[in-house]
């Protein structure tokens, strides 16, 4: 569950963020690359010129659903807790549980055909084609991180219409 009594921070877009997800990547790669068909950089912070909350998101794609005990077990080993889906099928949090230097960041590990790695990948790629929809959302996003200041689900709430009719314009079914 998130917490709900820290202070939602939405900044300018920093260009340190790819080099940020290319850290976290790596190292998930060498925990579990052998287990993946890749890690997508996903959310805000993938988006260039994007207004964010500074966290990375990390979508870490298994070759099969098949595979997750074993990624579950060796995330454990490196210092991770597995949440489960939180609510959407097809996608698995992972939360650390020790620091590991790393800027803040969000791992999911995801089966390729589950619908919220492929809503990710598609809000992901229309925001970073369509400049009007990306600084529209850039604004949406600022207003209600001073409406919401203490408030996540309210703030999640408030992102859900524009990011409905995004995936609808992406051609992508809302989950």
């Amino acid at each position: 569950m998130a917490e709900r009594t820290k202070i939602i921070e939405v900044v300018p877009y920093d260009s340190a963020w790819p080099q940020a997800f290319e850290q976290i990547a790596a190292a998930v790669n060498g925990w579990i690359g052998d287990l993946l068909i890749g890690i997508e950089h996903v959310g805000s912070t993938s988006v260039p010129g994007l207004a964010a909350k500074p966290i990375i998101d990390l979508d870490a794609v298994m070759r099969s659903r098949d595979v997750l005990p074993e990624v579950i077990e060796r995330l454990a080993k490196q210092g991770f807790e597995h949440q489960g889906n939180l609510g959407i099928e097809g996608r698995e949090a992972f939360r650390p549980t020790r620091d590991f230097g790393f800027t803040n960041y969000h791992l999911y590990v995801c089966a390729p055909d589950g619908a919220g790695y492929l809503e990710h990948l598609a809000l992901r790629d229309y925001l970073r084609n369509h400049d009007e929809a990306r600084d529209e959302y850039a604004r949406l996003k600022l207003e209600l991180a001073r409406a919401h200041r203490t408030d996540i689900d309210a703030y999640v709430e408030g992102k859900t219409a524009f990011v409905r009719k995004i995936l609808q314009q992406a051609n992508r079914p809302t989950s």
